[in-house]
Order: C-alpha cells, then sequence, then structure tokens
C-alpha cells in the first residue's frame, strides 16, 4: 500500500519533525495538536445511565501537555441494567434457582403481565430501569486522585473539578442537573512527564435539589 499522501498529510499538519507521540509535543512545537490540551478544546464523554465510573490512567506533563481536560456530558437516561440505589432503597437482586425448593424456600415466579390489579391494597409491581420522578433532579459526581504509589511523583499531580462554567469547584464532589455537563481537568505542577491514576463515580446520589448541600452544587456563574 502506497502511504506517501498519508506520510505528507501528517508532516503537514504537525511540522518536519514527523513525530507526533504525546509526550513530546511540546518540544516538536505541535502542541496546538495535543488532545485535550485547553478546555476550550477537551476531550469529550457522554454519559446515559447511571451509576457510570470513568478511569483514567495516562500521563501529563513536559514535554507534552501541562494541563488535560475531559467534558463529561451527562445525558442521563436510565440505569441500564445496572444497580443505582436512590436514598432510603436498597437494590433487589433477583437470582433464580435450578431446584425447586432451596433451604426451605420455594422459589419465587415473577410473572408482571399476571400481575395487573390492586390486591390488599399491594400494587402492581413494575419492573423497569427509570430513575424516580423527583422535582429538579441532581446527579452526584465524585472524584478520586487513586495515585501511582510514588509519593514524589503523586505530590506534583493534582486533579479538579470544573462547572460548566469552567470555573474550579472546591470539592472532590459535586451535584449537577442530569442533562448537563461538567469538566475534569489534571494539572502536572512540575515540569515532568507524570503518570496518574484518576477515577470518576457518576451517580453518587440522586437527590432533589432542595436535599442537596448547598456547597456541593455545581455554580453556573
Amino acid at each position: 500500500m502506497d502511504v506517501t499522501q498519508e506520510i505528507l498529510r501528517n508532516t503537514e499538519i504537525y511540522g518536519s519533525s514527523d513525530y507526533t507521540a504525546p509526550h513530546s509535543l511540546a518540544s516538536a512545537k505541535v502542541l496546538n495538536y495535543a488532545n485535550g490540551a485547553s478546555i476550550q478544546k477537551p476531550i469529550q464523554e457522554r454519559v446515559t445511565v447511571l451509576p457510570r465510573r470513568l478511569k483514567y490512567q495516562d500521563t501529563v506533563g513536559l514535554f507534552g501537555a501541562e494541563n488535560v481536560f475531559v467534558k463529561v456530558d451527562l445525558k442521563i437516561i436510565d440505569t441500564g441494567n445496572l444497580c443505582f440505589e436512590e436514598p432510603g432503597w436498597e437494590c433487589l437482586k433477583i437470582t433464580f434457582a435450578d431446584s425447586d425448593l432451596l433451604n426451605t424456600y420455594y422459589t419465587a415466579i415473577m410473572d408482571p403481565s399476571k400481575d395487573l390489579e390492586t390486591v390488599n391494597t399491594y400494587e402492581p409491581a413494575e419492573i423497569n430501569s427509570k430513575l424516580a420522578n423527583i422535582p429538579n433532579p441532581h446527579v452526584g459526581v465524585s472524584l478520586a486522585n487513586l495515585k501511582t504509589g510514588n509519593m514524589y511523583i503523586d505530590a506534583w499531580f493534582d486533579v479538579r473539578l470544573y462547572t460548566k462554567a469552567r470555573e474550579e469547584h472546591p470539592y472532590d464532589e459535586m451535584y449537577l442537573p442530569v442533562n448537563d455537563y461538567f469538566y475534569i481537568g489534571f494539572h502536572a505542577r512540575n515540569t515532568k512527564r507524570l503518570p496518574y491514576n484518576v477515577e470518576c463515580l457518576i451517580g453518587t446520589g440522586y437527590k432533589s435539589k432542595n436535599d442537596v448541600d448547598p456547597r456541593l452544587i455545581a455554580k453556573i456563574n
């Protein structure tokens, strides 16, 4: 296969160095093409179910970008096939046994098509993955720096939550509307290339805005 045109195209974009490794973008003078190097042009993430755990393991710092930003766009639809506990409730786990009798308990039989009417004040069961219908729902987001285990490296790395207004959030937990977005910023505080290990959990809580600590609500201005 003739790859001449592809090589020429890369040269036109990145310069004559022909070396586009992320950890050497600055030295190659192609930092403008670094992925997510500014909050104006972040890496894009999209989340539609709760809960969702995002894991990031990479490096940041010279001679690549000293800052990396990720925009997390929340378009929450439901809980998918996952277990998401709401306040005051715990997840129900249903398992089916082959035996008719297990530890003296009979195997439960569930047939939603037959459970259609109220019986003795008990409402018909509905099994779905919808989120609770609460006023002005907000979803919780938490950020954890799991670190690398090297204290000399971890001391120079910083990770922060940012609101949609591109302002730094003062805590590692934040609440925002279910159809909103926020940013995660990875920052090298030294002139070295630093590895990192970060985890972001979306779905630490699902509450009405009135029930959320005002300090944790994402400010929009």
